[in-house]
């Protein structure tokens, strides 16, 4: 009697955790073997919505010239212009879902380029700085860069891999202060999946008090 209780108690633990899906978010070496029903999108100036297949079908773009005997597929749009003064829009998604990993090489002065991310129906940005600073550049030049969340490589690659969980929606822009045009290369890769209640919200805040204290704050919160 005892033999089968045990079993029966093992067997509905068993049923229980087979009941919560992996929402793919977390993804790490102890979970890989675990499967998920999030879907996987990624935006770059190739496939400016994410949509599915979207990617290697641009006819016109900044690359166009150069590969003007290659065609379609060889990276005919691999960066935008941003003129000065001009904020453009880098990604606009629909959730549930969350940023998984963000990649981009901004030219010019990259305390000149601000990044701000805007998380669900928000008016102020969750995110705003420099998009130098909040890769790690404070100096305004090269330096590599490789931890876990943020990785610069040569050629000022820039990469973080911050999971960034939103409900409702997610927008991302870079806004050009400089005078000069600046180009940007970039790709977000983000999942749609369910999102759990107890996910805070990203945050990344710039402060500087001249001449010359500079910091960066990083955060996760529920506002």
């Amino acid at each position: 009697m005892k033999l089968l209780i045990c079993l029966s108690i093992l067997l509905l633990s068993a049923g229980l955790f087979a009941q919560q899906p992996f929402n793919g978010v977390e993804s790490n070496l102890g979970n890989l073997f675990r499967l998920s029903n999030a879907k996987s999108r990624s935006i770059s100036p190739e496939n400016f919505n994410g949509a599915k297949g979207g990617g290697g079908k641009a006819t016109t773009g900044t690359g166009a010239n150069a590969s003007r005997e290659l065609g379609q597929g060889w990276k005919v749009s691999p960066s935008v212009d941003i003129a000065p003064g001009q904020t453009y829009t880098i990604a606009e998604i629909d959730g549930p879902g969350s940023i998984q990993h963000i990649w981009m090489t901004p030219t010019g002065n990259w305390r000149y380029s601000i990044l701000r991310l805007y998380w669900d129906d928000e008016t102020t940005p969750s995110v705003e700085a420099p998009v130098g600073d909040f890769f790690g550049q404070g100096w305004g030049r090269y330096a590599a860069l490789q931890s876990l969340a943020v990785c610069v490589n040569p050629g000022s690659a820039f990469n973080c891999y911050w999971p960034m969980p939103f409900r409702k929606k997610c927008k991302i822009t870079l806004e050009n202060i400089d005078v000069q045009k600046m180009v940007l290369y970039y790709q977000v890769d983000y999942l749609l999946t369910d999102i759990p209640s107890d996910a805070a919200y990203f945050h990344a805040q710039f402060h500087r008090t001249n001449p010359s204290h500079t910091r960066r704050t990083t955060s996760y919160s529920t506002t």
